[in-house]
């Protein structure tokens, strides 16, 4: 028989890749410049997932009301690129995960609000030649929760819904998935924890990247 999923579509941040040093590093580089105070990793691990405009949004004070909040916006950007890889490193897992799937036939993707630029360069970076498909945030695409960039990922891979499963660490993702109108897995890993995912509703929880074939055995 078949196996009913075949396309596992990714959250990046989180999921994939431990980001959050690195991205407090350049929250840090840019609210230094404007004199701003800085952050703690935990700290910014509650400002992710809604994309970078919004992460600098609750990274300064007067949000969007500082006077210099977009200087601030493309400085966060400039650093971030130059240092995206400096700490990143994929979770334990998710190399061998990955490769097993390929191997089985499953094809993979990845949809991030992160912008679109660092998301490609990441994946190819990291995940070449298992994640085939990388979708960010970019004025084309409307970001998560909207479905818009699972649905691109879907067309680039001539994959239907019904064989979709979507795996992350956030109430965006689960949103996400069901706005797409497929099922989620949410991993316990990343930047909520399993009673944050529980009380948004979370029906499958990943422990480990081992833990999603005994899932997905069951969708």
């Amino acid at each position: 028989m078949p196996q009913k999923i075949d396309t596992i579509i990714f959250d990046l941040d989180g999921t994939l890749l431990d980001t959050l040093t690195d991205l407090t590093n350049s929250v840090n580089y840019a609210m230094a410049r404007y004199g701003l105070s800085s952050h703690s990793e935990d700290s910014v691990r509650q400002m992710v997932g809604n994309g970078v405009a919004l992460l600098i949004e609750r990274a300064i004070p007067q949000g969007r009301n500082f006077p210099q909040y977009e200087d601030c916006l493309k400085d966060f950007q400039e650093h971030y690129a130059i240092h995206k890889k400096d700490c990143t490193r994929p979770f334990k897992g998710v190399m061998e995960f990955l490769k097993n799937a390929a191997d089985r036939g499953y094809k993979l993707a990845v949809v991030s609000n992160k912008f679109d630029l660092a998301v490609k360069g990441l994946c190819e970076d990291f995940f070449t030649p298992y994640i085939t498909a990388a979708i960010g945030e970019s004025p084309e695409v409307a970001k998560k929760p909207a479905p818009d960039t699972v649905f691109a990922a879907m067309k680039e891979l001539g994959s239907k819904a019904a064989s979709c499963v979507y795996v992350g660490d956030s109430d965006v993702d689960l949103a996400t998935a069901e706005n797409a109108g497929i099922p989620c897995i949410s991993v316990s890993w990343g930047f909520r924890d399993r009673e944050f995912l529980l009380q948004n509703g979370a029906k499958r929880i990943a422990d480990t990247m081992d833990d999603i074939w005994e899932i997905l055995a069951d969708l």
